[in-house]
This record gives C-alpha cells, sequence and structure tokens, in this order.
C-alpha cells in the first residue's frame, strides 16, 4: 500500500486553564492519503478545529500538544520540528483556509499583496513576479475582474470574494495538502455551492488532498470520499462516505443523519440529540456520549469502548458492536444538567 501523505497518531492537545486541564483532543489518530478529500464532522466543542490548528503547530498557549502526538508528513514528525521549519511547511507544503475570512486577511492591505506575500517568503519572487502571480491565481478562483479586485482591500469585497482569495492564498504554492476549516460557514447557500465546487475543481488540477472539517453532513456527501465523526475529542466513528450514510453504527452519528433535514418529510420541527457536549476538562468516564445516548446500559459507564471494527475500513467507538441486540430497545437518553440528571 501507498504510504499515506499525513499521518496522525494519538494527537493530545490540551488547554492548561485555571478551571483545569482541558482535553480538547484526545487520543486522535487517522491518515490521509495523496490525492484525497478526508472529512471530519461534529458539532461545535469536538475538536475539529482544534486537530486542524495543530497539524500546523497552531495551538497557542495556555494550548499545547502533549509528548507522544505525532504528525508525520514528508518523513518528518511535524510536532517535534524546529521553529523554521514548520514556519516553511505552512502555507508551503500544507496549508489552510479558515471559516471567518475578514478575520484571517489584514484589513490594511490590499488583497493582491497578501496573496502575493507567500510567494514572495517561500518561492523567494521578486515583488512584480509575485502580484503576477497572485493574480493569476484570482483568476484561477473565478474572480470577476482579477487585477482590478487584487487591488482592493478586504472590506471593499464580497464574502465569497473573500473566500476566493483565502483560496488562491491557500493553492498559490500548490500544497499536497490543503486544510479547510468550515470553509463555507459564512455563505449563503449559493455561494456555498460555488466555492465548494471551485475547491474540488482546483485540487483536480493541482492534485492537492484535502481535509475538509465542518459540522454540515451535506458538506462531507458532496467532497469528501472517506469520513471521520468526532465527538468529545475523540474519533467516535470512521468509514467510507456512502457506508457511513447508507449504514451509520455509532449513535451520535445516527443523531446528527436524523438531525438534517429531508427533502418530502413534512417536518414541523428538525430533530436534535438532546443535551450538549460535555466541558473538555470533565470528561465523563465510560463512554463520553452515553449521557446522550438513547442505547447507553451499565458497560458504557463503566468501559471506555475502544474502536471496534465494524467492516472493512469503517470503525466506531461503540459498544453496540459487541451487544447490537440493544440497538432494538432504545430508552430516553439521560441528560445531565446543572448536576440534576433527567430523562
Amino acid at each position: 500500500m501507498t504510504a499515506p501523505l499525513l499521518s496522525i497518531r494519538d494527537l493530545h492537545t490540551s488547554f492548561y486553564t485555571e478551571s483545569g486541564v482541558a482535553r480538547a483532543v484526545d487520543g486522535v489518530s487517522f491518515d490521509i492519503g495523496a490525492g484525497e478529500t478526508l472529512g471530519i464532522v461534529g458539532e461545535s466543542g469536538c475538536g475539529k478545529s482544534v486537530t486542524a490548528l495543530s497539524i500546523l503547530r497552531l495551538i497557542q498557549p495556555p494550548g499545547r500538544i502533549e509528548t507522544g502526538s505525532v504528525i508525520e508528513f514528508g518523513g518528518k514528525n511535524l510536532v517535534t520540528l524546529d521553529d523554521a521549519d514548520i514556519r516553511d511547511i505552512r502555507g508551503n507544503r500544507i496549508s489552510m483556509i479558515f471559516q471567518e475570512p475578514m478575520s484571517a486577511l489584514n484589513p490594511v492591505f490590499t488583497v493582491g499583496d497578501q496573496v502575493a506575500e507567500v510567494a514572495r517568503v517561500h518561492a523567494g519572487m521578486g515583488r512584480r513576479d509575485a502580484w503576477e502571480r497572485a493574480v493569476e491565481m484570482l483568476e484561477l478562483t473565478g474572480m470577476p475582474d482579477a487585477e482590478a479586485r487584487a487591488r482592493q482591500y478586504p472590506h471593499q469585497l464580497s464574502g465569497g470574494m473573500r473566500q476566493r482569495v483565502l483560496i488562491a492564498m491557500a493553492l498559490m504554492m500548490k500544497p499536497a495538502l490543503v486544510i479547510a476549516d468550515e470553509p463555507t460557514t459564512a455563505l449563503d447557500v449559493t455561494i456555498q455551492a460555488q466555492i465548494l465546487d471551485l475547491l474540488l475543481d482546483l485540487q483536480k488540477k493541482i492534485g492537492t488532498s484535502i481535509l475538509m472539517i465542518t459540522h454540515d453532513l451535506g458538506v462531507i456527501a458532496e467532497t469528501a470520499s472517506r469520513v471521520i465523526v468526532m465527538y468529545a475529542g475523540e474519533v467516535v466513528e470512521q468509514a467510507e462516505v456512502d457506508e457511513l450514510f447508507a449504514k451509520p453504527h455509532h449513535p451520535y452519528t445516527e443523531g446528527l443523519m436524523h438531525s438534517m433535514p429531508h427533502i418530502g418529510h413534512d417536518q414541523e420541527r428538525l430533530n436534535v440529540i438532546p443535551g450538549t457536549v460535555p466541558a473538555p476538562t470533565e470528561w465523563p468516564s465510560g463512554c463520553r456520549f452515553r449521557e446522550r445516548c438513547p442505547y447507553s446500559w451499565d458497560l458504557c459507564e463503566s468501559e471506555h469502548p475502544p474502536l471496534y471494527e465494524i467492516g472493512s475500513g469503517h470503525v466506531s467507538r461503540c459498544h453496540l458492536a459487541i451487544e447490537p441486540e440493544r440497538r432494538n430497545n432504545p430508552h430516553p437518553p439521560l441528560v445531565v444538567q446543572a448536576g440534576v440528571a433527567a430523562a
């Protein structure tokens, strides 16, 4: 088998706060192949974005990547690289598209200068050549009248145009891996579709791999070939996209599926998963989803589930893998709120 482009093993990223140690990413492992689009999905607070920031070593104090974590890329462990080497990889071999362009772009520089800076830093291009390359990249993203837009400031562009600027910056050096962290969240539905189609089209032209991070299963279905479901800092399910949508195993994945709107279904309200993600300073014992799960039993409280193999390439962190008959007898989940247990 071909070696993966990126291999993450036992990644632990923690934040040391006055309230205690928040284990935001707690033992995550996965691979990304060359040219692959891998999706990571989960609700807010599950550790998706912290995982992405950890890959690029962008975790700031009071956070840190714990000793023993491995993020292998190009035969090197990114966790232990010195600052100069990791800076050479960021924006060059691995780049990132952030979810909020107005926060990611500098308001006092033109967007053309900001895209050109990538080539000046990583390729040593002169100012004129870098500018011409920046305009070419903006044209490649479908930016209308790219030369004129390049001379404008972020506040003068629409949200969709700003997102195209971030994509141009991310792909400037034809990186091996692009991390897209909720790249369409702030956009309307029509522009979302355009941006996703643009990313996939550019992926085919450049051959880059994409790590697509989102809370939207619709985005995953449209873009990814394989998907990881995260909950409470852990991977709880991983499968090919078609397999996951056809046969979701983990109750959390089931809940995400049921909470999606379905065409033709007469629903007054969307289904919801009761409760919230527990605080990362106080992950519950046993299964971390058990208080929100309609199938939980004693084993779920006493034993933390491993990743059980459900099928070829399909794993799930749920004890239903060894006692599947319990799925036939769901019950109201136990939701703990303000220290009071309520069914």
